[in-house]
């Protein structure tokens, strides 16, 4: 509990971060949790933070890949993390959003779902710690899906639990300082691994990494478990799995709807191409564990460079920015597979992978938010929330078969695979191109 004069520093910073001259005034959420809406707000900001740096420094898309190539892991298991990761957070949502509506406080959901990441984690550490190859694939994938399913929990919850706590008009206040506070961190962080003679640590380095973000994720749990949450309503709220099942007929009937989820599969040659990248980085790499410093602040930098541009053209044309988004990832595919086939130092160095990586990271970033705002775009009041529920469901679904493409991995290579994914990219622009226009293209 906090002092007098705590809450009431808390208000005053609170005051100063919004702009509220009055931190009680409160839109959009119960009338008896005013009072404890500067508390709320910081403590939520606390948790989320804690839990975005907490999800970098143990990557699917970047550290945990690296260090399956530390650990002579097969390509075929690197092909599943991003996979597992994506879907693993969509299904908890699908098969329990209905059960956490009839929860009257839903914060316990989400320290369950921290604890749980935190727990993952920690055996996660200990598996790189004592197993190597086929085995550390195997622990750590089935961690790896915990984690995922856990991080389902917070998601489905935090969103509930952020909608009574904190105003409408200052959530994305909040969401905007976790971001950027949260990248500063995974920054320093990428400084620090990139600038720091840490090649004698071997894989404790990556076990040290796993550690820390249970870690954070306790802390999380924490800060979360301080939100004051008022009892919420328990009625409504259907089972978005029921609802993607009962619609699934849409891919027969509508068309349109049918050509955005064949452009959205064919999208996943992007979604699954990170750790790839990152499997050749490491092996061009000759500073060791530096070149993983300098693609974990090309990953940073790439979200504040993605974010307001890809927002801005989305608004013009969500279309364009999944063509362009993708076009620029096959580009990027096929022109790494040139320079290390010709061995290109200029390119195939640290510098220059990290370059090629952030690059990837603003296309995959394109990616995400035009395949967003089209469906947002192209889909009515009456049918959203159907053609959600069937795309994340056939999309998640797709995904986890798409892990495969590791096998390929293992037969033909890492780059060779970079170039089977950047010419599936091209073809996803070729296709996409081809949808109709649903955006206004007015600013």
């Amino acid at each position: 509990m906090y002092s007098k004069t705590q809450y009431s520093g808390l208000e005053d910073l609170y005051n100063r971060i919004t702009g509220d001259e009055d931190a009680r005034v409160c839109k959009d959420i119960p009338e008896a949790a005013c009072n404890d809406q500067p508390r709320n707000f910081f403590t939520y900001l606390s948790a989320n933070l804690l839990g975005k740096v907490a999800d970098e420094i143990a990557s699917a898309r970047l550290v945990i890949p690296w260090m399956f190539g530390v650990l002579g892991v097969p390509a075929v298991f690197t092909g599943f993390l991003v996979p597992i990761r994506e879907a693993g957070v969509l299904l908890p949502q699908l098969l329990v959003a209905a059960a956490v509506r009839h929860l009257p406080i839903r914060k316990g959901v989400w320290l369950l779902g921290a604890t749980l990441s935190a727990l993952s984690l920690f055996v996660m550490a200990i598996a790189a710690s004592t197993l190597e190859g086929n085995a550390a694939g195997m622990v750590i994938l089935v961690m790896l899906i915990i984690f995922s399913l856990a991080r389902g929990l917070c998601s489905v919850s935090a969103k509930d639990v952020l909608g009574k706590t904190v105003s409408k008009s200052r959530r994305g206040t909040l969401m905007g300082w976790s971001a950027g506070l949260s990248g500063i961190a995974v920054l320093i962080i990428g400084l620090w691994m990139s600038t720091t003679d840490i090649a004698g640590s071997g894989i404790n380095i990556f076990a040290g990494l796993l550690i820390a973000g249970g870690l954070l994720w306790l802390l999380a749990a924490l800060s979360f478990a301080l939100i004051i949450e008022q009892p919420g309503a328990t009625e409504g709220g259907g089972n978005a799995l029921q609802v993607a099942i009962r619609h699934l007929r849409l891919l027969h009937d509508d068309g349109q709807f049918r050509h955005f989820i064949i452009a959205r599969t064919l999208l996943l040659s992007v979604a699954l191409a990170p750790p790839f990248y990152v499997l050749v980085a490491q092996a061009q790499s000759t500073a060791g564990l530096l070149g993983l410093g300098a693609l974990i602040i090309a990953n940073g930098l790439a979200t504040s460079i993605a974010s307001p541009f890809w927002g801005y053209m989305g608004d013009i044309s969500s279309r364009w920015v999944m063509v362009a988004a993708a076009t620029g990832a096959g580009l990027l595919g096929i022109f790494t597979f040139i320079a290390v086939s010709a061995g290109w130092s200029w390119v195939t160095g640290e510098i220059g992978m990290a370059v090629i990586f952030l690059i990837l990271n603003v296309m995959h970033g394109g990616v995400r938010l035009g395949r967003k705002v089209y469906l947002v775009d192209m889909a009515t009041g009456d049918n959203r929330a159907a053609y959600v529920a069937v795309s994340n469901t056939v999309i998640g679904v797709l995904m986890l078969l798409g892990g495969l493409i590791g096998l390929l991995g293992d037969w033909l290579g890492a780059t060779t695979l970079l170039l089977i994914l950047g010419l599936g990219s091209l073809l996803a622009a070729i296709y996409i191109n081809k949808l109709p226009q649903v955006s206004d293209g007015q600013r």
